[in-house]
């Protein structure tokens, strides 16, 4: 993987990473992370700081503590990360984690990034959702809404068959 440029920590947009995409090689590697899904990081997998204030019983959905308490620290390419379920991909946390609270900052990074929205799913929304929903789901109050003017994708030249 690339090195991340420097971040100043004010900031949470993304760290662009270089990227040329006439180095990559497939591999017969089994993860994915964030990171190579998207070609970026952001600050807050990187500053411990930027998460601390993320109050995760405001933002469970719908107080919904079961959904939070299955947010575990996991590990990917050994680092520190946490599943983000709706890219199906891992999100690696760059910080130290102090110990015996790896599960509360995984959980505090995960939703900082679905709040932000910077998970994959949720770009993926805008053009894919079947259904009115809100853009950055129920972790933020008063989030855009998506996916109320759907139309099928359609294939130039194709015909829908006659059965």
């Amino acid at each position: 993987m690339s090195e991340v440029s420097e971040s100043s920590g004010t900031s949470s947009g993304p760290v662009d990473l270089p990227f040329d995409p006439s180095a990559r090689r497939l591999t017969t590697r089994q993860g994915i992370d964030t990171e190579e899904l998207t070609g970026r990081t952001f600050p807050y997998q990187f500053e411990r700081s930027l998460v601390d204030d993320v109050d995760l019983m405001a933002a469970t959905p719908g107080e919904d503590l079961n959904w939070l308490e299955d947010i575990h620290m996991m590990s990917e390419d050994g680092m520190n990360a946490v599943f983000d379920r709706y890219t199906n991909a891992f999100l690696k946390i760059h910080f130290e984690v102090p110990e015996g609270r790896e599960d509360e900052y995984a959980r505090k990074v995960l939703i900082k990034h679905l709040q932000e929205g910077n998970s994959y799913g949720i770009w993926l929304k805008h053009k894919h959702a079947k259904f009115a929903q809100p853009e950055l789901g129920s972790w933020l109050a008063g989030s855009a809404t998506v996916g109320e003017n759907y139309v099928a994708p359609t294939l130039d030249g194709w015909e829908k068959p006659i059965h």
